[in-house]
């Protein structure tokens, strides 16, 4: 009688460490909240001693813009979450469209910024070109933050958005499960961390005018 082992039985003694795989998330998300907490100690500052500045250049901005975007990110959080649960049920296609949903509107909140800075360049207002340079110091570091810490958020949106859809795709190869769905959850876990960046992000520039 054969002793090999067969694939199924390979397969259930694969080693699986779902606690550190979490550990390791957070930790890396802590090292992101970190980054963004000294980007948000540095507008403070600089807040703090130019805030007419400050409080003339955010009239440049489009509370209306940046309230969609909130709306589209708060949404997003709440379809990415709802497909863990979706999961965790053996809803796999429901999942899969969920965690699809997320991908859209990541996508929309990234469209309704390109046309937000296209405006801002087209009236001249970005890094560099003359327009800005001719306005007051604290106006300069204003727009300065506003694109840094924008652009900085975006990426991180770019980067979720391929985060997700590597875990839909191992979704559909049945490599995440209803079984074994921490990959989607620190999928989950990363993309609530972008929303949670930009709930700080939209009234430091959009509110506080």
């Amino acid at each position: 009688m054969s002793t090999q082992p067969t694939a199924a039985n390979a397969v259930s003694h694969v080693h699986r460490d779902d606690t550190g795989s979490k550990l390791g998330m957070w930790l890396f998300l802590f090292t992101e909240l970190i980054l963004f907490g000294g980007l948000f100690i540095i507008y403070a500052v600089y807040r703090f001693n130019n805030g007419e500045a400050f409080h003339l250049a955010a009239k440049e901005l489009d509370r209306l813009v940046g309230t969609v975007n909130t709306i589209i990110l708060l949404t997003s959080s709440m379809t990415v979450a709802m497909s863990i649960t979706a999961m965790q049920e053996g809803r796999k296609k429901f999942s899969m469209a969920l965690v699809g949903i997320t991908i859209v509107l990541a996508g929309a909140f990234l469209l309704n910024k390109y046309f937000e800075w296209g405006h801002k360049i087209e009236k001249g207002i970005y890094p560099k070109s003359p327009e800005m340079m001719n306005m007051p110091h604290g106006e300069i570091l204003y727009f300065g933050l506003y694109y840094t810490m924008t652009g900085l958020h975006a990426l991180h949106v770019i980067i979720g958005m391929t985060v997700l859809a590597v875990v839909m795709r191992q979704m559909s190869r049945g490599v995440i499960n209803k079984d074994s769905y921490v990959r989607l959850e620190s999928g989950a876990l990363y993309w609530h961390l972008v929303d949670v960046i930009w709930i700080f992000l939209f009234p430091l520039f959009y509110l506080l005018h």
